[in-house]
C-alpha cells in the first residue's frame, strides 16, 4: 500500500504544478519511490537497481510530450529513455492494461483484470535483426520494464508511464511489479488529468535551419520532440492536413538522423496507381509484368542506407500493405519477378498521411497490424490556422526565396498592412497555398513596378489582387470560362511544383470526359454523343467504350487531385464501369 503521506503529497504537488514538467516530475518520483520500497523488501534488494521513469503523453493524433527522470539523480532523461515497441503500445492502448517486460527473455506480460497473463510475444516483431528495441533497452541496462496506461475519462488511453530497472539475476523470475501494480495505477489515475491539461514549461525558441526556417510557439515542442525521434530508427508517422509541410519535415528528420548525408527518397502514393504500388516499392526484374522491359530498382532500394518517406500511406492497397508490413517486421523484401534470395532493407521509414488512420482500420482499408507497426512515433503537424504566429515569418521567407529565384537585386519586403490581410485570410491549403499566393503577389508587384529594380515592396493591394484569383469566377464568354479553367489548372500545377506529384498536362484531357459527362446527364447517352458531333461512334456502336475511356480520364484526374465528387457524376462513373463490364 502507499504510505499514508504519499498520496496527499502527490495531490498537493499536482495541484500546485504550473506546467507539464512539474506534474510529470511529481508523478514519476512518486512511482519510483513506490517501486524502490517494493525492491527493498524483495529478494532482489541487493542485486537490483531502479533506473528511471518516463511519461509518454500520446493522444490519438500523436505524441505531445515526452519527459523522464533518473531515479538516483532526479535529472531529466534525455533521448535514451524511450520505449518504442509497437507491441507494448498496442497492449496498453487496446486493452487499457499495464504491461511488464522481461527484456532478457524478450517476453511481454499483460496485467489484465483477471491477473498477470504471460504473452509470449517478442517486444519487437519477430525477425527484426538484433531485436532493435530489446537491444536498445539492454544497452541502457534496462532488464525489466513496467508500463502503466494513462487512462482518461471515457475509456480512452492518452499515454503511458514506463519504469525501468536493472536486475540480471531476476531473468525469467517474478520481479517486484506485482507488489506495487495497484499503487502505480493509482498514481497514474491521480496524475493523468494534470499531465494532459498543463502547458509545457516555457522554453527558448526551437532552433531553425535551411530546411526548417520557421518554428513558432505552437510547433516548438513538436520540433524538439522530433529532433530526438530523428535519432531513433523506428518509423515516424507524420500526420497533418495537405500542404502543411509534412514532406519538408520528413526531409528535416532525415538530416537530423544518423543517416544524414545518405539518400532521401520520397514515394507519394497519391501519384502511383494501385496496381503499380508493389513495383514502385520493391522494384522489378525484366519480364515481371507487361511493359517491364528492364530491371528497375524500387523506392526501398533507391533509399538504401538512407530514409524513405512514404506519403499518403492511407492510399496503399491491401496487397501492398502486406508487403510493406513484412519489410517493417523482417527488414527483407524481394523485387517483383526475382527468383533469387530476399534483399535486406537497410532503410529508415518515415510515413505521412492526412487521413484518420484509426478510422481507416475500422473501415477495413488499413491493416491493423500495419497501423501499429507505423504508429510507433506518431506526431501531428497542425494546420496553418493553428500556428498563425508563423504566418508572417513564412510569408517573408517565401517572398525572399521567390525574389532570389527570380534573380532580383536589392531588398524585398512585405508591408505591415499586407501581413494583416494575410493573417485575416483562411488558408485551407496551408503553407502550399500561402506559397502560391506569395508567388502570385510577387509577380503582380513586379508588373506594377515595370520589372526589376533596386527594391521591392509587397503592398496590401498586391496581396488583395493575388487573393482575388482564388475567388469565384465571374460569368463570361465560353472562351473566358475556358481560360479560367486553364488558369486554375496552372495554379494547381504551381502548387505542386517541386513536389513528388506534379500535375501532368496530359490530365487536362479529363476536361473532354467532364464535358461528355455533363451532356449525358442533361440529354442521355446517345443524344449526348449526337449533340457533340460524335455520330460516327453511334453508327459503329463504339460509344459505350468511348464513354468509359473518357470517364476513365476523369477518374484519373480525381485520383491525383482529390476533392468532392458531384453525386450525379459519381453515379455516372459507376454506371459506365458496369455497362462496359456487361458488354
Amino acid at each position: 500500500m502507499l504510505g499514508h503521506d504519499v498520496l496527499p503529497t502527490l495531490i498537493t504537488r499536482l495541484m500546485t504544478a504550473t506546467h507539464f514538467e512539474g506534474a510529470a516530475t511529481a508523478a514519476l518520483e512518486a512511482m519510483l519511490d513506490c517501486v524502490h520500497a517494493a525492491l527493498a523488501e524483495s529478494p532482489f534488494a541487493t542485486s537490483a537497481r531502479l533506473l528511471r521513469a518516463m511519461v509518454h503523453l500520446r493522444p490519438s493524433d500523436g505524441y505531445q510530450r515526452l519527459f523522464g527522470v533518473e531515479h538516483r539523480t532526479g535529472a531529466q532523461v534525455e533521448g535514451t529513455g524511450y520505449l518504442t515497441s509497437a507491441n507494448v503500445w498496442r497492449w496498453v492502448s487496446e486493452h487499457r492494461c499495464s504491461v511488464s517486460i522481461d527484456v532478457q527473455r524478450g517476453v511481454l506480460h499483460a496485467w489484465v483484470p483477471e491477473g498477470r497473463v504471460e504473452r509470449r510475444e517478442p517486444i519487437d516483431a519477430a525477425g527484426v535483426p538484433g531485436h532493435e528495441t530489446r537491444e536498445r533497452m539492454l544497452g541502457r541496462d534496462a532488464t525489466h520494464v513496467h508500463v502503466v496506461p494513462l487512462r482518461t475519462p471515457g475509456e480512452g488511453v492518452s499515454g503511458m508511464i514506463a519504469i525501468e530497472a536493472s536486475c540480471k539475476a531476476a531473468a525469467g523470475q517474478e520481479f517486484v511489479w506485482g507488489d506495487c501494480e495497484e499503487q502505480l495505477e493509482l498514481i497514474a489515475t491521480a496524475a493523468v488529468a494534470y499531465l494532459g491539461a498543463l502547458p509545457p514549461r516555457p522554453s527558448c525558441a526551437a532552433r531553425t535551419d535551411a530546411l526548417l526556417p520557421v518554428v513558432g510557439r505552437a510547433t516548438a515542442g513538436l520540433i524538439e520532440l522530433l529532433r530526438v525521434f530523428a535519432q531513433q530508427e523506428e518509423t515516424v508517422l507524420i500526420s497533418g492536413p495537405t500542404g502543411s509541410g509534412k514532406s519538408r519535415l520528413a526531409r528535416w528528420c532525415h538530416e537530423q538522423s544518423r543517416r544524414e548525408g545518405k539518400r532521401f527518397e520520397t514515394l507519394d502514393l497519391l501519384s502511383v496507381p494501385e496496381e503499380l504500388q508493389m513495383a514502385e516499392l520493391f522494384g522489378w526484374k525484366r519480364g515481371a509484368f507487361t511493359g517491364a522491359m528492364r530491371d528497375a530498382a524500387g523506392a526501398i532500394a533507391r533509399a538504401a542506407q538512407g530514409t524513405l518517406f512514404i506519403d499518403e500511406i492511407d492510399k496503399l492497397s491491401l496487397k501492398a500493405q502486406a508487403g510493406l508490413l513484412r519489410v517493417l517486421e523482417e527488414r527483407r523484401y524481394r523485387p517483383l519477378g526475382d527468383e533469387g534470395s530476399d534483399k535486406h532493407a537497410d532503410v529508415r521509414f518515415i510515413v505521412g498521411t492526412n487521413a484518420d488512420l484509426r478510422a481507416q482500420v475500422r473501415a477495413g482499408k488499413l491493416r491493423e497490424d500495419l497501423y501499429y507497426r507505423i504508429n510507433v512515433l506518431p506526431v501531428r503537424l497542425p494546420p496553418l490556422s493553428e500556428r498563425l504566429d508563423e504566418l508572417p515569418l513564412w510569408a517573408e521567407y517565401m517572398l525572399g526565396r521567390r525574389h532570389e529565384e527570380a534573380g532580383g537585386g536589392g531588398a524585398v519586403r512585405i508591408a505591415r498592412e499586407a501581413v494583416d490581410l494575410l493573417m485575416s485570410t483562411p488558408w485551407p491549403g496551408n503553407l502550399r497555398q500561402l506559397d502560391n499566393m506569395v508567388r502570385r503577389a510577387y509577380a503582380i508587384a513586379l508588373s506594377d513596378r515595370g520589372g526589376a529594380g533596386s527594391e521591392l515592396l509587397l503592398a496590401r493591394r498586391h496581396v488583395e489582387r493575388a487573393l482575388a484569383y482564388d475567388g469565384a469566377p465571374e460569368p463570361g464568354t465560353l472562351f473566358e470560362q475556358l481560360l479560367r479553367t486553364a488558369r486554375a489548372f496552372v495554379q494547381e500545377a504551381e502548387q505542386r511544383e517541386g513536389s513528388a506529384s506534379p500535375l501532368s498536362l496530359d490530365l487536362i484531357d479529363a476536361q473532354r470526359g467532364l464535358v461528355l459527362a455533363v451532356a449525358v446527364q442533361r440529354r442521355g447517352r446517345d443524344a449526348a454523343f449526337a449533340l457533340l458531333g460524335q455520330e460516327q461512334l453511334l453508327r459503329n456502336r463504339n460509344h459505350h467504350r468511348a464513354l468509359k475511356r473518357e470517364l476513365d480520364r476523369v477518374r484519373e484526374l480525381l485520383h491525383v487531385i482529390g476533392g468532392e465528387v458531384d453525386p450525379a457524376l459519381a453515379s455516372l462513373l459507376d454506371s459506365a464501369d458496369a455497362t462496359a463490364e456487361g458488354r
